[in-house]
């Protein structure tokens, strides 16, 4: 006797059972980094914040974005396709592509942040507050 065949779910029909987003919320992304690059990510943002000329830790706000950008970039997307089981030439081309595409926006990370007044870095130092909740 033969059985029918089970029909196979979708990855997007499991992914969709996952609790939905509350009406009216805004879709976002999230990446998880390491216990100490959130220790510093606090600490330049306190520093920042409580500066009496915020701006004098412009260079300290850069580097931090810069290397969230990294870690971001990096779980997104390397380590994503490390889990596909890519071949090493494929990982090792995406991570060059992607330390070519960190120096360029480094540059203009740099360039904007180095021009921004004192409300506008504490401006940035709220909003990577609000990414970290």
């Amino acid at each position: 006797m033969a059985t029918s065949p089970k029909s196979a779910t979708p990855v997007a029909a499991k992914r969709a059972k996952k609790k939905a987003a509350e009406p009216g919320s805004k879709p976002f992304l999230r990446f998880y980094h390491s216990q100490e690059l959130r220790t510093r990510t606090l600490k330049v943002l306190d520093t920042v914040e409580a500066a009496e000329k915020p701006t004098d830790h412009s260079g300290r706000l850069t580097e931090l974005i810069l290397e969230l950008t990294s870690s971001g970039m990096d779980q997104f997307f390397l380590q994503s396709l490390k889990a596909t089981k890519a071949n090493f030439v494929v990982q090792q081309s995406a991570a060059l592509g992607l330390s070519g595409v960190q120096k360029l926006v480094g540059t203009v990370i740099r360039n904007i942040l180095g021009r921004m007044d004192d409300r506008q870095l504490l401006s940035i130092c709220g909003s990577i507050r609000q990414f970290m909740t």
